[in-house]
């Protein structure tokens, strides 16, 4: 099994799209709508979606205005495909290194419900890990209890030790089925360094703890933390911000009103599980960070070869349309902690793209690599809009469709962000979140102050963790336009 990072999260981010305003079908052939393929045909309507936004169109063949020369052999091919899916997964690009994150969905009216925020959750994030010494079995270890959820009433805590789930134990090839479930019981345990450096002779001991935990509606305010610590005279704020979400662009500005009441001179934002959102909340956080460049490039967005006139800039702004005027902070440096299991996409924008203007510091492990947008494309004759939808299928497309570089026109690397400060989240050693001893924060602080009480780490843990992407949401890590 390919243990690479992981994250599996039980909850999922909200999206807002834009109707590209110049989109056109772009097959040479006649209309086939017309013709020999129903506008009804979902084959169809994959093929031209994809032709007419997919980001990474010119790499491939299938996807060619010219691809075709008559509509009988258009129609032969999208006859060779049993379904929707499976058309659509051959003409995704490179879909284990690039296109990671394009989706299809058969019914749009859940991925819908779960734009406004009304997601089934039980609250809780964690991390699988090898048991030491073991090929497959399997512990876990709480790294998120979301605020007023399921868990939090529980009163489950980050860093607790779980090693089976409804008294089975779990390995890699159950955890999957166990995990899965709306309804089911952790059984905890507790971990045992030994007190050795080496991990060879730690042990993970069921200590006959368990809950059960439910899944229910739940609706997230992303802002899941915020304070001020006042650390040798210095007034550091700390934000953890858990997705760009453009309903609560609010209780954003308001924290960052705090801080400059509070007369906040440094910041730690804290993205480690941030897996993106919406761009324009993005660039109002960059602003809510500075201030001082009202009017310029945050971030721009190129499109496929067809599309260039939907290109776009954003723009630092001192303003939150709708709400008023944003507070700022004017720093010329700040502080993101992150992780390679789930900083991504949006997260990995407000890196890339504050980095030309301020001075950006990384601590923590490698982010994700992913910071190409995505826009919710329907079956329907008006330009692939929700307006006049085919109301005889409910199937989407989530594609690629632009990607996001910063005023230098600077990528983000698939392969991620490096952090300046390397902190690895050790699941027996988590800490508590916005407390000074954190293992992140704490490596953040000492950068500021130039106070250390931690000796530095040398070993990025996160590759040790057990890969189950399985259990991802499939609407994890994805940058919207908005």
């Amino acid at each position: 099994m390919n243990n690479k990072s992981f994250k599996r999260t039980s909850k999922n981010l909200y999206f807002v799209f834009i109707l590209l305003p110049s989109l056109l079908l772009l097959g040479c052939f006649e209309d086939l709508d017309d013709n020999v393929v129903a506008t009804t045909n979902i084959n169809d309507f994959v093929w031209k979606g994809m032709n007419a936004v997919y980001l990474y169109k010119s790499e491939i063949p299938d996807l060619a205005n010219d691809r075709f020369s008559t509509d009988e052999e258009y129609t032969s091919y999208l006859n060779d495909f049993e379904n929707p899916e499976l058309l659509f997964e051959s003409v995704k690009y490179l879909p284990n290194e690039v296109d990671r994150f394009s989706r299809i969905f058969d019914n749009y009216f859940d991925f819908l419900n779960q734009q406004q925020g009304n997601t089934i959750s039980d609250g809780l994030e964690f991390y699988l890990d090898l048991v030491p010494g073991s090929d497959t079995e399997v512990y876990g270890a709480i790294t998120l209890v979301l605020n007023n959820s399921v868990a939090d009433d529980l009163g489950l805590q980050r860093g607790q030790i779980f090693r089976a789930v409804n008294g089975v134990n779990l390995t890699v090839n159950n955890f999957a089925n166990l995990l899965n479930d709306s309804s089911y019981t952790l059984n905890f345990a507790n971990y045992d360094t030994n007190a050795t450096v080496s991990t060879a002779d730690d042990t993970v001991v069921l200590n006959g703890e368990s809950v059960t935990v439910t899944k229910t509606t739940y609706t997230e305010n992303p802002v899941h933390r915020s304070l001020v610590l006042d650390i040798s005279n210095t007034k550091i704020g700390y934000l953890m911000y858990n997705s760009f979400n453009s309903n609560f662009h609010n209780s954003l500005n308001a924290v960052f009103a705090d801080f400059a009441n509070q007369g906040v001179t440094e910041l730690v934002l804290d993205l480690r599980y941030n897996g993106g959102g919406s761009i324009q909340t993005a660039t109002y956080l960059a602003s809510m960070v500075t201030g001082q460049f009202n009017g310029e490039i945050f971030s721009k967005l190129f499109y496929n070869e067809n599309l260039q006139d939907n290109n776009r800039d954003f723009l630092f702004t001192n303003t939150i349309e709708g709400l008023g005027a944003i507070n700022s902070l004017g720093l010329t440096k700040v502080y993101v902690l992150t992780t390679n299991a789930r900083t991504a996409s949006a997260s990995e924008l407000i890196i890339n793209s504050l980095k030309p203007y301020i001075d950006v510091v990384v601590v923590g492990e490698p982010t994700v690599g992913k910071t190409q947008a995505s826009q919710l494309i329907y079956d329907s004759p008006t330009l692939f809009s929700s307006a006049n939808a085919d109301p005889t299928h409910s199937y989407a497309m989530l594609p690629l469709i632009a990607n996001s570089v910063n005023v230098n026109d600077q990528l983000v690397s698939g392969t991620g962000l490096l952090p300046d400060i390397l902190v690895s989240e050790v699941a027996y050693d988590l800490g508590t979140l916005g407390d000074a001893n954190e293992p992140l924060l704490n490596a953040a602080i000492a950068d500021i102050t130039g106070i250390a009480d931690r000796p530095a780490q040398q070993n990025d843990w996160s590759k040790n963790r057990v890969d189950i992407s399985e259990l991802l949401p499939p609407l994890d890590q994805l940058m919207i336009i908005e």
